[in-house]
């Protein structure tokens, strides 16, 4: 049963459920605990104990999937949709539609065997969230184009895709690299926790067991760390390519949409008019090859960083080109910061390594206090990098920031998009006429720093774009050389922005 093509009167609603092969979805993800349960009974009882396992589980997930179906519901009404379920009592969340920030939709290997999807409603924090597990693909676009308030299905334009030849980025990516780790640790920790529940773990097995390790011949230890090494890149390029593949990125009905995914194939939209900026972070790896990460700054978004992402990695010169398409032309060449800041940074970075050092020598640790004057010496470049990281531009239109070595970050904003402005100075600061300039933002994280900026630069760089908001405050008590618009009813100066540390 389906919704209508169009929205009933409020009070002809008619109730909607869920798709009835929703069964077949629900029984192959139960398989791998059918799967576990069978083992178990394997190892307790045999053959017949592990068969009546296997149809145990098999009657209790088909009895659970079935109820789930029949006591579920939903409803859409003009200005909101309503989630139901009805078993012992009875619940219903509602959805205001103007709440409304995302509507994904997702489809595992099942679900797509069956041309059925999840649809997946991100309404901010105010509206929370709700998920349809199983319709069918048709009815999952139709829910999407009547939430989002579009008049119907229209040509997508295609912005980018992703070329296979740009999984080999993978390896530069921190997170992505230490994939094969995770993978190896969540295996070795089910297989301890099932041989622990079956009693095949004991202290006599494990001593054992590390004596087998400690006592390896030499060229099998250094076999087993290049094996490692060798898996780390290749394992990275795998998961990356599993979680972006055919990665596709298109304008459709005033949104931009990703779509991506081999395993799980996922569709998020972004309606262009939430869009307040983008950011573009890389790591030293990726700035030597050039390659840069994109995202969206949404109003209201849930789950920022996944849901936002509008390239997990590309060369940046692409990169640029599809932030222009989305947001607009990113301003530049970025103003550097002036000399002053080059030695707070690098003060900064060799700080932290110095005082470890100086408790090292207090304890009597003088292989600590080397370590640490190593690393103190490592630091100076890493303080030289933080500083050339340092800018800030403005186009009249946009305005960008940029900070960061490690993790390098430039954000770019609609000027329209600035709630609030927040100048900070610590003791140091003042003392080097120096200020760390937040720009306060209603997406994304919020605010974002221009970190160790001129005092003056910094005053002026904001009075530039939101002149109305600052002037007052230069002139003391004196009425403001610019008319206020109804743009400046937004939070003063000082009073917008988180203030995370410069």
């Amino acid at each position: 049963m389906s919704v209508r093509a169009a929205l009933p009167p409020r009070n002809a609603v008619r109730i909607a459920r869920l798709h009835p092969m929703t069964f077949v979805v629900g029984a192959t993800r139960e398989l791998a605990a059918l799967l576990a349960a069978g083992a178990t009974g394997l190892v307790v009882g045999g053959l017949s104990t592990a068969f009546y396992f296997a149809l145990a589980g098999l009657a209790v997930g088909l009895v659970v999937h079935v109820v789930t179906w029949a006591t579920f519901t939903y409803a859409l009404y003009e200005d909101r949709i309503e989630l139901r379920r009805a078993l012992v009592g009875r619940s219903v969340k509602t959805i205001p539609r103007d709440r409304i920030r995302g509507v994904d939709i997702s489809a595992t290997v099942p679900h797509r065997m069956l041309r059925l999807a999840i649809v997946h409603i991100d309404a901010g924090a105010d509206g929370g969230e709700g998920e349809l597990n199983a319709v069918s693909r048709q009815e999952a676009e139709r829910l999407r184009d009547v939430l989002l308030g579009r008049a119907g299905p229209e040509p997508r334009r295609e912005l980018a895709r992703m070329p296979p030849r740009w999984f080999v980025y993978a390896p530069l990516s921190g997170a992505y690299l230490l994939t094969p780790f995770a993978l190896a640790g969540s295996l070795l920790g089910t297989l301890y926790n099932l041989s622990d529940d079956l009693g095949l773990v004991t202290q006599e097995r494990l001593a054992a067991l590390g004596h087998d390790l400690v006592g390896l011949p030499t060229p099998v230890v250094i076999g087993l760390v290049v094996l490692a090494l060798l898996a780390m890149p290749v394992m990275s390029t795998l998961a990356f390519a599993a979680f972006n593949w055919d990665f596709r990125l298109y304008a459709r009905d005033g949104s931009v949409v990703a779509e991506r995914g081999l395993i799980t194939r996922r569709d998020v939209s972004l309606e262009r008019r939430r869009v307040r900026g983008v950011e573009l972070s890389d790591n030293p790896f990726e700035r030597l090859a050039k390659v840069v990460r994109l995202g969206a700054l949404v109003t209201g978004l849930g789950d920022a960083v996944q849901r936002g992402r509008l390239f997990p990695a590309a060369p940046r010169a692409i990169a640029m080109d599809v932030a222009g398409r989305v947001l607009g032309t990113v301003p530049g060449p970025l103003v550097p910061h002036p000399p002053a800041a080059r030695g707070r940074r690098i003060v900064r970075a060799v700080a932290p390594p110095l005082g470890a050092g100086a408790l090292a020598l207090l304890a009597g640790q003088p292989l600590v206090l080397y370590g640490c004057l190593v690393a103190a010496v490592l630091a100076v470049p890493l303080g030289l990098d933080r500083y050339r990281q340092l800018g800030h531009a403005t186009d009249g239109i946009r305005l960008s920031v940029r900070s960061g070595s490690l993790r390098r970050r430039q954000v770019v904003v609609d000027h329209a998009a600035v709630v609030g402005w927040r100048v900070r100075q610590t003791l140091f600061q003042r003392r080097l006429g120096l200020a760390t300039l937040f720009v306060a933002v209603g997406a994304g994280e919020g605010g974002y720093p221009s970190v160790d900026m001129a005092e003056e630069d910094a005053v002026a760089f904001a009075a530039g774009i939101t002149p109305a908001w600052v002037r007052p405050f230069l002139a003391g008590d004196a009425a403001p050389a610019v008319a206020p618009t109804p743009g400046d009813a937004a939070p003063t100066p000082g009073d917008a922005a988180p203030a995370p540390g410069n």
